[in-house]
């Protein structure tokens, strides 16, 4: 999975996780009788994006845009809404009045997916759906007490090089601790309207402020600055800002996380839901409904992934019994399943053991990808696993990405968490996931394409990011990664995974499947661990629809490759399918199926 990507961070700070966010909010374009229509277009798509980045000024600083750098946004407030609401609605009104007929093919493009976005925007931020949303602002996988304090420790790239910069961060803070109480205020609006999260959830959360509040200042992720002062500061704004951050930490944002911790603790928890399902809750179905079509780009129903999810189990369980065979093991596959859980031969002894084999793996497919790839990311990728502080909530790995001119790298983040539940197999395909050519290929050449408009170049839709990564961990047969019988069992099971997700997450949001009913059936078709199943299974619970789009994504991706080789033959080039399926950003499944159709069919017609 991918961390910050603007969509999501938008869709975290927004509190509609599963919704399009970071409404590209336009000052209306004056159209001179000169302009063309590409001018137009693209009048419209500046002027929407600069709106945008003052509005969300966190999308500007993970660009490396400093200029709102001093502010977080006002999130959580009715201010807020009703600015995205009325610039998506007034940037579809000057997208109508452009003649799409008269773009170029890759114009069409960015017109659609422009349409697409702002429409999609417009779903969520309804009075309806945001009384659903906004009133659940923080559960243990999306939220601004993990976000945040990761954000301003300084280890997620964001600069810390001046004085500026460190002033920027206290300011920053204040801006922190108005969303942690806005977001209070929130959970209340949900206790009194009968809209509430999951006692799960809400006890995970409680768990992270304790682990967080037991830390001392000085040891806490919002001191971590002060540790790594440039030599340039002088002593005397060196000893000014410890002393300010000292005080800002101890004062304001430890009391804030206590007063969440304890209202959290003491009043919500009890007013909490038992169930685990969004059907379950108060207008949950409804929304579970819009979160499936925005996450997956498609006009798909729950009962209907429900299958797909089931006859992809079937199909990979096939897959696992050959591997079985292939190495000799006298056993049921549940059997095989505890075996590769359990035996010693699996495991890593350390975070520096781990780390290294990461190290290696990046050496041997940065070997590969030339063959698969005319065109590799400028930004480099960097590999360290998460901090103490969030691993043990976090997912098994993820990407963060680096900034477009790669002064930024892209970051693989693996969980080093409880290492003897943690198996080798997988180590490959979450490599070829996360990094290289995964998330790290589709973020970076995207970000640094500066002929797309920047809505394309930084957002997205999880179907296709995720969808990509999955499809890249498929290339790990062509590279010749999977030879060994256990990476090639390694890549089942993470694919197995996903196939899982789409019966597990289906399951519980809209069949009405218990926690543990979800847990045993992943443990049952795969050889994760407990503890891995446990955080799958509560992330599901914590964030409806987003595990959806995975292999959904993939599965298009997939079936388009086949049509291209089916169709060009000896024409067809994977660097060139790879190129077009990258080289104009994240694309809604629909959209991206027209461009490649279109594709097929240039190739075809020329000589």
């Amino acid at each position: 999975m991918t961390q910050f990507r603007p969509a999501l961070i938008a869709a975290l700070l927004a509190a509609t996780a599963p919704l399009p966010a970071f409404a590209q909010a336009a000052e209306p374009t004056t159209a001179t009788a000169a302009q063309s229509e590409h001018d137009k277009l693209f009048a419209l798509f500046a002027a929407s994006d600069e709106a945008a980045l003052k509005r969300n000024p966190i999308g500007a600083l993970f660009r490396g845009d400093m200029r709102y750098a001093d502010r977080l946004g006002d999130y959580l407030t009715p201010e807020y809404n009703d600015a995205e609401r009325a610039a998506a609605q007034g940037e579809l009104a000057q997208l109508a009045q452009i003649d799409r007929a008269k773009l170029s093919a890759t114009d069409q493009i960015a017109y659609d997916v422009f349409k697409y976005d702002r429409s999609e925007t417009l779903k969520g931020l309804t009075e309806e759906i945001l009384a659903l949303t906004e009133v659940r602002p923080i559960n243990h996988f999306f939220g601004f007490h993990t976000f945040y304090p990761t954000l301003a420790s300084g280890k997620t790239g964001i600069p810390f090089g001046t004085v500026a910069d460190y002033e920027n961060n206290l300011k920053r803070h204040a801006d922190y601790v108005k969303l942690i109480d806005r977001s209070i205020a929130k959970f209340r609006e949900g206790q009194k309207s009968g809209v509430v999260e999951t006692k799960m959830t809400i006890r995970n959360v409680i768990e992270q402020l304790d682990t967080q509040l037991k830390l001392p200042v000085e040891e806490s992720p919002f001191f971590e600055p002060v540790k790594k002062f440039p030599d340039s500061f002088t002593q005397a704004d060196k000893d000014r800002l410890t002393t300010e951050y000292r005080k800002v930490i101890g004062e304001q944002l430890y009391p804030v996380h206590q007063r969440l911790r304890d209202y959290l603790r003491d009043d919500y928890l009890a007013s909490a839901r038992d169930s685990f399902g969004l059907s379950q809750m108060k207008g949950g179905a409804k929304l579970y409904e819009l979160q499936i079509a925005n996450t997956t780009t498609m006009p798909m129903k729950a009962a209907a992934i429900h299958k797909l999810g089931l006859s992809e189990v079937k199909r990979i369980r096939g897959e696992m019994e050959k591997v079985k065979a292939e190495v000799g093991f006298n056993g049921t596959l549940a059997e095989f399943f505890n075996f590769i859980r359990t035996d010693p031969q699996f495991k890593r002894k350390s975070r520096e053991e781990i780390t290294q084999r990461y190290y290696d793996i990046g050496k041997l497919v940065d070997a590969k990808v030339g063959d698969y790839f005319r065109v590799l990311p400028k930004s480099p990728l960097q590999i360290r696993p998460y901090e103490e502080f969030r691993e043990k909530f976090e997912a098994g790995g993820s990407y963060q990405q680096g900034t477009p001119d790669g002064s930024r790298p892209g970051t693989f983040y693996f969980n080093a968490y409880d290492l003897p539940s943690r198996t080798t197999p997988g180590e490959v395909t979450l490599y070829l996931h996360e990094g290289a050519p995964g998330h790290h290929f589709q973020i970076s050449l995207a970000q640094e394409n500066a002929a797309l408009p920047a809505f394309m170049r930084f957002g997205g839709n999880t179907a296709y990011v995720e969808g990509w990564a999955l499809y890249a961990e498929t290339l790990g047969y062509e590279m010749g990664f999977y030879k060994d019988p256990y990476s090639r069992m390694g890549t089942l099971d993470d694919e197995m995974l996903r196939a899982m997700r789409l019966v597990v997450d289906t399951g519980i949001h809209s069949k009405g499947w218990s926690r543990d009913q979800a847990i045993a059936y992943m443990l049952a078709n795969s050889s994760m661990g407990k503890t891995d199943a446990t955080a799958e299974v509560e992330r599901y619970i914590a964030i409806p629809s987003q595990a959806l789009a995975y292999k959904i994504g993939a599965l298009t991706i997939q079936r388009l490759r086949g049509q291209a080789e089916k169709q060009l033959g000896k024409k067809c080039d994977i660097r060139d399918f790879h190129g077009q399926v990258l080289n104009t950003g994240a694309l809604p499944l629909p959209v991206l199926e027209a461009k490649i159709k279109a594709w097929i069919k240039a190739v075809k017609a020329a000589k």
